[in-house]
């Protein structure tokens, strides 16, 4: 493992160096002309993934509508099995229906966290303070909106994960929407449009990889620890390569490898910062009631912040969409590789995702911002800066723990994106050893690149790359979505029955 974290370090060093010698040559610094090059090539895409439409004055991105409608369709469709099938979740999470002679290769619980671990990142934290910021604590009441439609979302899409994966003879397993987009249509006898939709998505999840599962986690990271601990200020480029050594190491031994590094580092990320939000509403116990009435004042109040009440409702489903990701479809391919024969039973894992990650996580954060009062009081200052300075307005200590917390998101956010452009890179140039390890050392020059921007480039792509996916992967939702129903109904039958087994 070490002669291959030495590998990946000597191949990013080479391929980096070039660009960052004519970058300084060029007479300017790097993170500036990384930033131009990126805005020139990526603008026009940019624009098109959120072209928008005016409402009583209010810029509408038409794609956040595509994934909040769907969201709320399959809710009222699969019968509100966000709130039915709680319970069910909880206990195949406590492997009380897991066969351990069944394919797949991670335990519904490494599936979760690898999962979580992609969509608990710094979305929650930065993504957040955006809203808030922006939209007012308003924007709050309508993340928790997106948040629990968005379970119904998530349930449907890794359900046809695990159903239409595909399985090889030495136990790995390859799956996800591009999987049940060309698999599931084909049955439907549109094979033409499954296999378009399926290599559509693809790119889009490539590009989302390098966008907002690695270089938007990259360059929150850096700057987080460039303003808590005085380092790397001038550098963000070398804070990235030392970044991407560590990924590298992670990601080359594939999804075991970092199954077993998210159920690890999911939970004590979980301890640390909700733990440390805890200690701040805590102490603040008397003003939760006064800011749980600004929040839902805030949703429906005309004056809200940044455009009225159409204005705080974008912002929140906005970055409710790009935390949790239910219907953007990266969370099915983690939970594709889960041990089971029964895909409803990762369908039922997967719902609790947007709860933990929206409902809970984001709300806490939104919160301590609120509480505080630093959203009033920014200073200018937006995305992890200003979260930071909520928990620091406490205590002054907290930024410490607070950076610890972002480079655990932001890492374990990393490797399991790799995993997902993995996934859709293979699916495209195939299974091979040279083909994957192609991915993986572009991977992680793209981390050195993202620690290397300034944020409006970063954010611009990362949104556009991720909420792009969701073009084929809804479409496909829709489409499928009889199928799920169907195969839901035989399940739920089979479990009042006992025909499936309980093993605990």
């Amino acid at each position: 493992m070490k002669y291959k974290a030495i590998s990946i370090l000597v191949t990013v060093f080479t391929l980096w160096a070039p660009v960052a010698a004519f970058s300084q040559d060029a007479g300017g610094g790097i993170d500036q002309k990384i930033g131009e090059i990126f805005s020139t090539v990526f603008g026009p895409f940019v624009s098109f993934i959120f072209y928008s439409v005016s409402i009583n004055g209010v810029s509408f991105p038409l794609i956040v509508a595509w994934l909040i409608l769907c969201a709320f369709i399959l809710t009222v469709y699969m019968g509100f099995v966000q709130f039915t099938g709680i319970r069910h979740s909880i206990d195949l999470l406590r492997g009380v229906y897991s066969n351990p002679d069944d394919a797949g290769e991670v335990s519904h619980f490494q599936a979760l966290a690898t999962a979580l671990s992609g969509t608990v990142g710094l979305g929650n934290i930065a993504g957040v303070a955006v809203a808030v910021s922006l939209g007012g604590p308003g924007a709050t009441f309508w993340m928790i909106v997106a948040g629990l439609a968005g379970m119904a979302s998530k349930f449907t899409e890794c359900t046809l994960g695990v159903k239409y994966r595909e399985e090889f003879p030495d136990g790995h397993v390859s799956g996800g929407p591009m999987y049940y987009l060309s698999r599931g249509l084909a049955e439907k006898g549109k094979p033409g449009l499954g296999k378009v939709l399926a290599v559509l998505f693809a790119i889009m999840c490539i590009f989302g990889s390098f966008g907002g599962g690695n270089m938007f986690q990259g360059n929150q990271a850096h700057q987080m620890i460039a303003n808590t601990f005085g380092i790397f200020t001038d550098t963000g480029w070398l804070f990235g390569l030392i970044l991407a050594v560590i990924v590298g190491a992670v990601i080359i031994g594939g999804i075991k490898s970092i199954a077993k590094v998210t159920e690890k580092i999911v939970p004590l990320m979980a301890i640390i910062y909700v733990g440390t939000a805890l200690v701040i509403l805590i102490a603040n116990f008397t003003k939760i009631p006064s800011a749980f009435a600004l929040v839902i004042q805030g949703a429906f109040a005309p004056e809200a912040i940044g455009g009225g009440i159409v204005g705080v409702l974008i912002q929140g489903l906005k970055r409710a969409a790009f935390s949790n990701e239910a219907g953007v479809g990266s969370a099915a391919i983690a939970h594709s590789a889960v041990r089971t024969s029964e895909p409803l039973t990762e369908g039922y894992v997967a719902l609790l995702e947007p709860f933990i990650d929206t409902v809970v996580i984001c709300t806490m954060t939104a919160l301590v911002i609120v509480i505080t009062g630093a959203y009033a009081d920014s200073g200018g200052m937006t995305g992890v800066a200003l979260t930071s300075a909520a928990f620091q307005s406490v205590f002054p200590w907290f930024g410490v723990v607070l950076a610890i917390a972002v480079l655990l998101f932001a890492f374990s956010t990393m490797i399991s994106w790799s995993y997902y452009g993995l996934k859709s890179w293979t699916y495209l140039f195939g299974e091979s050893r040279i083909s994957e390890l192609t991915f993986k050392l572009i991977f992680c020059v793209f981390v050195v690149i993202g620690c290397s921007m300034s944020l409006g480039p970063v954010i611009d792509f990362s949104d556009a790359a991720i909420f792009a996916m969701s073009l084929s992967n809804v479409l496909g939702l829709y489409l499928l979505m009889g199928t799920v129903k169907k195969d839901l109904k035989d399940y739920q039958a089979r479990i009042k029955s006992g025909e499936i087994q309980r093993y605990k």
